[in-house]
C-alpha cells in the first residue's frame, strides 16, 4: 500500500487536507522505498498500520494542540505511532518521564505508570513527529525520504484551521518545522516554545515552562474546552 493510499484509508478527514502533499514526487516514492527497505531486511518502526496512528486518533476536525516530534523511537516494541508515546508495557523513555514531571510540577498530575499517550490524542492532542518511520538503531535514518512532505501539509493544514488552537514546540527542530508554515507566529493560535525535554536539555527550559496549563487556559478562554492531560 502507499503512503497517499493509506492517508486515504485511515485518515478519511485528513485527505482533502493532504491531497497536494500526497501527490508530490517525494510522496509518491515513498512508499516504494519503504518496502524496498524491508525487502532488503531491514527492520522499519513503527510497524505497518502503525504509521499514521496519529491522523487516524485525532481528525483535522479535532486538533486542539499539536505537540511535534522528530522521530520515531527505534528500539523495538517502542514506536507505534505518536509522537513521544509508547504502548503500555515498555519503559516510558527518558524524554517523557521528564514530560510526565514537568506536568506533574505544572499541573499536578501524576504520572500513569506507562508512556502510553493515546488518551491525549483521543482528546485532539495531535503528536506528530517529522518522519514516520525510522530503521532499527538509526535515528534520522528516514529524515528527507517524503515524510516532510505529509506531515510538513499536517501542521500547515492545522494553523488554517479557523479554530483556535496551541502549538507545543518543544526543541530547535520542531521549532523549525512549525515556523515553515507562513504566518503561524502571527495568527490566532497559541505558539509556545522550550527547549526539548531530553534529559540533555530539560533543566535548560523545559522545566518551569508551564505549557500544559498555558494550553488549556487558552483553550478555556476561546471556548475550545481543556485536555485532562
Amino acid at each position: 500500500m502507499t503512503a497517499t493510499q493509506d492517508v486515504q484509508s485511515i485518515a478519511p478527514s485528513w485527505a482533502a487536507a493532504l491531497a497536494p502533499a500526497l501527490a508530490t514526487t517525494e510522496a509518491r516514492r515513498l512508499g516504494g522505498w519503504l518496502k524496498g527497505e524491508e525487502a532488503a531486511g531491514k527492520r522499519i518502526y513503527p510497524p505497518a498500520g502503525a504509521r499514521l496512528r496519529a491522523l487516524e486518533l485525532t481528525p483535522l476536525d479535532a486538533v486542539r494542540v499539536v505537540i511535534l516530534g522528530q522521530d520515531p523511537y527505534h528500539g523495538a516494541g517502542q514506536a507505534h505511532g505518536l509522537a513521544f508515546s509508547v504502548p503500555e508495557g515498555v519503559r516510558v523513555p527518558p524524554s517523557l518521564v521528564n514530560i510526565y514531571k514537568e506536568l506533574a510540577r505544572d499541573c499536578g498530575v501524576q504520572a500513569p505508570g506507562h508512556g502510553n499517550l493515546e488518551h491525549w490524542a483521543r482528546q485532539g492532542v495531535l503528536l506528530l513527529n517529522n518522519a514516520l518511520t525510522v530503521e532499527e538503531g538509526q535515528a534520522g535514518s528516514h529524515q528527507n525520504r517524503g515524510w516532510e512532505a505529509i506531515t510538513d501539509a499536517a501542521v500547515a493544514a492545522v494553523a488554517a484551521k479557523p479554530e483556535p488552537c496551541v502549538f507545543l514546540l518543544w526543541g530547535n527542530h520542531a521549532r523549525k518545522k512549525a515556523m515553515r508554515v507562513p504566518g503561524l507566529a502571527e495568527g490566532h493560535h497559541l505558539v509556545l516554545t522550550a527547549p526539548h525535554p531530553s534529559p540533555l536539555s530539560a533543566h535548560s527550559g523545559f522545566f518551569g515552562c508551564a505549557h500544559f496549563s498555558k494550553a488549556n487556559a487558552f483553550l478555556a478562554r476561546h471556548g475550545r474546552g481543556t485536555i485532562d492531560w
